[in-house]
Order: C-alpha cells, then structure tokens, then sequence
C-alpha cells in the first residue's frame, strides 16, 4: 500500500510517505531528526539497571547477559490492543521501516521467523562469499520467535502484550523486544499507549568490539537514531489509522 504523507481535507496528520529505495531510507531514518526523542535517557548507570530490569522481567530476559542494552520509548494516541495488532502487521511493506536497506522476509509468511537482508541481497556482492573484511552479513540478522504475549494475563494491571525474538546474523547478536503497554499516570504519561523497543547485543559476539568506546558510541549512534524515526514513523501511523477508523473512514 502506498501511503503519502501531509494533511487531509480535514487537516489531519496523514501517515508517513512510502520509502521509494536506498537513497530515500538513508533520508528519511539516517539523516532525519525524529520529531520526538526516544531514547530512554539516564543519569547514572545504576539507574538504567533497574528501569532495564523492569521491563525485562516482565519477558524473561536476564539484562546481564548482554554488554548493552538500548531502550526505546514513544507515547501514542490510541489503545494498546489496537497499537499491537499493528506489530503484528510488520512486514516488507511497512511504512515505518527501512525495507530498502534492511528488507524484511517472513519464513513462510510467519512473523514468528523473519530475516533480514542489507539492501535485499541474499549473496555477498563483487565475488565475495564468506563475508567481507571478515564481517558476515548475509543475512544482516535472523529473529527467531522466543516468546509472545498476545494476550495480557488476567492479574496484568497495564495490558502488557510484546514479541521477543532471539537475534542472530551480522548484526550484533542478542535480543530484540516490542513492547506496548497501557500509559501510566503517575509516571506522567499522558497517551493511551506507551511502546517501547529493546536491543540488548554484544558487537557481532566479540566482547572485546563491545568494550570499544569508539565502536560502542558509533554503533548506538546509528541504532538509535533508525530507532528512533522507526518510532516517530509508527506513532504518526497508528494515529492517523485510528483515527480514520473513528471518523469511520476505514
């Protein structure tokens, strides 16, 4: 579906315009300032710890297995049932994701395995077969389903529902988590629905690449700046489609 962006006749926010290749995804996700920040800032160390482990205790995940972990954090205006399902429906033809140079394949058209492929190239280029400068990148990684909450527990205060997926390839490896949840008013939010993205990864399994300052601050450069236009990009959408539903024009 091709979706532009701008306002309709009735002056409301569209949803974010389709990516039309390689040059544009750098545009849009690289070199675009998101509008909203999202990475979750924190003043000391032990401070990150604990909100890390809050929210990974809620999906299982010891936050010491990894050397880094990124949180990512937006607000969006509408319920958190709706905000879900439209996780569901990630796939090659999303809006709010780079598919030009981070292409998406379900396995079998199963969002419970999906892989990665740099600008859709399922073999190295120039003659190259086993990587390039000793980096393996094809595919840039595999996320293989770990655990899914659909469905909040009966005791679940907040309607927690996420997708939690072991990651593995080129990319550094790890966990990859998306997490929505119902807002919170005492923690001063004010939005229907609070999702948040999780990376925790070590730099291609190298302890010693994760323990490089310049390679630490290059890499969380580039993955927070995608994340963040990623989840500016899926706030405009789950807004703009909500609201057509309400308007009762979809």
């Amino acid at each position: 579906m091709h979706l532009e962006s701008g306002e309709d006749q009735q002056g409301t926010v569209g949803p974010p315009s389709q990516s039309t290749g390689v040059l544009s995804d750098i545009r849009c996700f690289f070199l675009n300032k998101p509008a909203r920040p999202t990475l979750i800032q924190f003043r000391t160390e032990a401070e990150r710890q604990d909100y890390s482990e809050r929210i990974m205790q809620r999906i299982g995940i010891d936050v010491s297995d990894y050397v880094i972990m990124n949180l990512h954090k937006i607000g969006i205006n509408a319920p958190v049932r709706y905000v879900f399902e439209e996780l569901l429906k990630w796939n090659g033809d999303s809006t709010c994701w780079p598919n030009h140079l981070a292409q998406v394949e379900r396995i079998d058209g199963r969002l419970e395995s999906i892989r990665l492929h740099l600008c859709g190239w399922r073999k190295y280029p120039f003659g190259f077969r086993r990587g390039i400068f000793g980096l393996k990148f094809i595919p840039l990684f595999n996320l293989n389903a770990k655990r899914f909450q659909r469905v909040p527990p009966a005791s679940d205060c907040d309607n927690a529902r996420y997708l939690l997926y072991e990651c593995s390839g080129g990319y550094p490896i790890g966990i990859f988590s998306m997490y929505a949840r119902s807002s919170i008013a005492e923690q001063q939010e004010t939005e229907a629905t609070q999702v948040f993205l999780a990376v925790g990864f070590n730099f291609y399994g190298k302890e010693s690449l994760s323990r490089t300052k310049l390679v630490n601050r290059s890499w969380e450069w580039i993955h927070d700046r995608v994340t963040a236009n990623v989840m500016n990009r899926f706030k405009q959408l789950c807004e703009w489609r909500f609201n057509q539903i309400q308007d009762g024009r979809e």
